[in-house]
């Protein structure tokens, strides 16, 4: 891509240009803010009306590109982490000046900037990239500053400290100092005082004087001399002020710059972007563009499905595919539309859902479905953040369910923390649009899919199905680690998406990957158990992955992470009454027959009494127990029906034995091998007999309303190994949130 580089003098800016260049990119512009004379940070204000000012011309001379500047005309007026359009907000001055490099360099696709830590200047970037069309670079987010630190002294970045302001840093004797000179001091006092030794948290600032991207020139320092601005005995601060300096040619340089001072900045290549702050065609587009209504579909059969009471999910699926539907968009208009009814209805919106299950009949429409999906779901809608959310192919048509199935995960309070990094980074995969990495409610951790993407290319690594698997499990790891957690310490439950692409031998490859890169490596100390794994075969992923995984995690409220933004309590709350799933002796009845098959079947996995995950597995085996031993096993509809029979008594089961009741019950799905040549309705209707006999057998229905409590998805295979042989797999979790 094409990129304009936001640049103020220092080192992270350039070496942010650096790592565009390493990854193919091709940096065409500069783009510089300008601090108002009376800025609320006098003493930065006078650094660039002393330094900065001109060096950044110097910079757009020495590499030989335009640069863009603009006066910030605004001041901080939205405070808070996540930034929304606010007039007079100094972030509208970069929206401006972007808007103009844009409109001048339409190929511009990306903007690179040098946030390595700071959340609230990451976010401010990716608004303005979303609101312009443009791709946020941010190579060095969440880097290890010492790394970088080494790298950036390594590879000839040539910078000088023109600001100190921290423990252990002292105006006389480290301003001017270039990186090189300063290392070992600046580690020493990582290691003293835990200073940020990239000097993140304002501890010092620098101005690169030259760089490989400095072609044409360098900077050459003449005199200079320091300032202190505040003589403070623990920490004092000072300034360094150039006294003169100069442009020198590189030798061999082809450029005409001469030796000497600065030429005059009304160069051919200084654009001063001045004016009021307009609203852009993308931005226009982005506010014209209604959402899509179901009204145009009215012949649709739209179903739904719900489960437990403050925490719950929403499943909507077509129920009888109409011969008028064109394809997917009018299903998914259709099913998106009726979720967002039910939601209305509940008095909650798009801002109380957690996470989206998108499900679709063909992933070559992938790009159609995020139109649908992007009309519904928009950052505006959500103001606490989007939903995470994992696409997954399913043979949805085959099943009789129309071209899209949607399962959104909701909470009647909004309260949750959302991770949503759309920088390309180094970090992990982005998530261009609105939808995030990982949300967090209660004390719950749910993760978007994760594939083998490398990140700072978002492409699929090479090396097949177990290289892909490697980078996934690394990238949620990293994700895991923004909140202070591990897959490795706090996994309640595993889901790993297969692509029906695989040979035999590939799926035993990614399960023995999964076994000695994961499973090996768990620590039960913290959940006092191992987390359930569940594979699902897909026909296909996305991006035509070979794998994708998504883990579930357990964030306890005092393993320290915090979120500076939101002070909310995300303690679980205690569990108070509820609908019970049987009585024992309801349960005793049904265990004559099912309960000795409980143990080789079901894997469970409870956290403090408050979080309970489960996966039933029905296998030839266990199938051949539950139905008739004199009957032939040929999976025939009564059959199915003992099958569903059996599902149902196990969750109940699993419920009642570990303190929870439905009302608990966040997720339940059944899958089902498609090859059964049973519609997907007909199974939902075997397991709502089921639960209507529990329901009956109690002394009540389930539920008051008759809706599911539960979805059933067509797969390609499932089960607890990666053969995915199984009959019927069952999926649960519950929390007490």
């Amino acid at each position: 891509m094409e990129v304009v580089a936001l640049v103020s003098g220092g080192k992270d800016s350039c070496f942010s240009m650096m790592r565009c260049l390493d990854y193919g990119h091709k940096v065409v512009a500069l783009a510089n803010l300008i601090p108002l004379d009376d800025a609320v940070d006098e003493l930065d204000s006078y650094m660039y009306q002393t330094v900065g000012h001109q060096i950044v011309v110097c910079y757009a001379k020495c590499m030989g590109l335009p640069l863009f500047r603009r006066r910030i005309s605004g001041s901080t007026r939205d405070h808070a982490l996540k930034y929304s359009v606010t007039p007079g907000d100094e972030v509208e001055d970069m929206f401006a000046l972007l808007s103009e490099v844009k409109r001048r360099i339409p190929s511009v696709g990306a903007v690179s900037s040098g946030a390595i830590a700071s959340d609230y200047q990451r976010l401010r970037v990716e608004s303005v990239c979303s609101r312009l069309g443009l791709v946020s670079l941010a190579y060095m987010w969440k880097q290890d500053q010492t790394l970088l630190l080494e790298e950036m002294i390594r590879r000839g970045i040539v910078a000088i400290t023109v600001k100190v302001a921290a423990m252990g840093l002292k105006p006389s004797a480290h301003l001017g100092k270039e990186l090189s000179e300063l290392k070992s001091h600046l580690l020493q006092m990582n290691e003293s005082y835990g200073i940020n030794v990239c000097g993140e948290g304002g501890e010092y600032e620098t101005l690169t004087l030259d760089c490989p991207l400095f072609r044409n020139a360098r900077i050459v320092l003449d005199d200079f001399e320091v300032i202190l601005h505040s003589a403070d005995s623990i920490a004092s601060v000072g300034i360094l002020h150039p006294l003169a300096f100069h442009v020198e040619a590189k030798p061999g340089s082809s450029s005409s710059i001469e030796d000497g001072t600065i030429a005059q900045e009304s160069s051919s290549c200084l654009y001063e972007v001045n004016g009021d702050i307009v609203q852009t065609d993308v931005e226009d587009k982005q506010t014209r563009n209604p959402t899509p209504t179901s009204d145009a579909y009215p012949s649709m059969d739209v179903c739904i499905s719900k489960t437990g009471k403050s925490l719950f999910s929403i499943g909507c699926w077509i129920g009888e595919p109409s011969s008028a539907s064109k394809g997917l968009k009018e299903d998914l208009v259709a099913v998106l539309s009726r979720i967002q009814n039910q939601l209305k209805e509940d008095g909650l919106s798009w801002a109380n859902v957690l996470y989206v299950h998108l499900y679709i009949s063909c992933m070559k429409e992938f790009a159609l479905a995020n139109e649908v999906y992007v009309s519904f779901i928009t950052e505006k809608k959500c103001h606490l953040g989007v939903p995470s959310r994992s696409t997954i192919e399913l043979p949805l048509v085959q099943a009789g369910l129309g071209n899209t199935y949607v399962e959104v995960l909701v909470s009647n309070d909004l309260v949750k923390r959302v991770l949503h990094v759309q920088s390309i980074s180094c970090w992990a995969p982005s998530c261009i649009g609105p939808y995030s990495q990982a949300t967090l409610y209660g004390e719950v951790l749910y993760m978007a899919g994760q594939l083998g993407l490398d990140p700072p290319t978002m492409k699929l690594c090479p090396g097949g199905a177990t290289a892909q698997l490697e980078l996934a499990l690394r990238n949620s790891e990293a994700v895991a680690n923004a909140f202070k957690s591990s897959i490795f310490s706090s996994a309640i439950h595993f889901l790993v998406y297969c692509s029906a692409h695989l040979t035999s031998s590939e799926k035993e490859e990614v399960e023995l990957k999964l076994q000695n890169s994961y499973i090996a490596h768990l620590d039960s100390s913290r959940t006092g158990s191992y987390p359930t794994i569940l594979y699902v075969l897909a026909p296909d992923l996305p991006k035509g992955a070979c794998v994708e995984i998504k883990p579930t995690l357990y964030v306890p409220a005092d393993n320290g992470y915090s979120d500076d933004d939101d002070d909310v309590d995300i303690t679980s709350k205690p569990e108070t009454g509820g609908s019970k799933p049987a009585s024992s002796k309801v349960l005793s009845e049904w265990s004559a027959r099912y309960s000795d098959l409980h143990d080789s079947c079901c894997l469970v996995h409870t956290i403090a009494g408050k979080i309970c995950s489960a996966v039933v597995s029905i296998t030839n085996d266990i199938a051949s127990k539950i139905c008739s031993s004199t009957e032939q096993l040929h999976q025939s509809e009564e059959q199915l029906k003992a099958i569903a029979r059996f599902c149902v008594f196990q969750i109940a089961k699993i419920l009642i034995d570990n303190g929870f009741t439905w009302d608990s019950v966040t997720m339940l799905r059944f899958y089902y091998l498609v090859e059964h040549s049973v519609a997907a309705d007909v199974m939902s209707r075997m397991f709502s007999e089921a639960f209507a006999e529990l329901g009956k057998a109690t002394g009540g229905s389930l539920r008051a309303d008759g809706v599911p409590v539960f979805n059933v998805l067509p797969v390609s295979g499932s089960g607890r190994s990666a053969s995915m042989l199984d009959i019927l797999t069952c999926e649960l979790l519950a929390s007490k949130a």
